[in-house]
């Protein structure tokens, strides 16, 4: 990572590795769904040249299927003072700061491929619609724990308006 865009020197936290599973089951399943589909103009008028949809479909999907373990490995977070900063993306990067008092919401999400791996996500929702952010892959229990964490933040930050 460049020293231009890390915010914070130091050591990011990183989601499990075990989310690189998830990930991909998740891409696989969506991307033979999408394949599926694209066969139907081939059934509706048996011509070949629709057979390059799927194909097409199935191509793009081995290619991001590939870069999957890269993209999970460029997921972080970490708390500072007085916010969150979360950051991931490999061509694109981004990077969302959340002040503790302006979260309105904590949630944590559990899907049925994340819990059979035990596994979760952890949703913060604020006022902006830009700031919204989802970590993806935590331990369960870690995101129990900064659920709890960040709700005592917010409720102090807010208390100090």
């Amino acid at each position: 990572m460049t020293a231009s865009i890390d915010p914070v020197p130091g050591d990011w936290q990183r989601v499990s590795p075990k989310y690189v599973v998830v990930d991909f089951v998740g891409h696989i399943v969506s991307s033979l769904v999408l394949a599926a589909a694209a066969t139907v103009p081939f059934g509706i008028t048996q011509n070949p040249w629709w057979l390059i949809a799927p194909a097409a479909v199935l191509v793009i999907g081995i290619v991001v299927a590939a870069f999957i373990p890269r993209r999970v490995r460029s997921i972080g977070y970490r708390l500072r003072d007085d916010d969150l900063v979360f950051r991931r993306g490999i061509m694109f990067l981004r990077v969302v700061a959340v002040p503790y008092g302006r979260m309105q919401l904590v949630d944590i999400n559990r899907g049925p491929i994340a819990r059979g791996f035990g596994l979760s996500e952890l949703k913060l929702v604020t006022a902006a619609a830009a700031s919204h952010i989802t970590i993806p892959g935590l331990p369960e229990a870690d995101a129990e724990h900064l659920r709890d964490r960040l709700v005592e933040l917010a409720e102090s930050r807010r208390a100090g308006l």
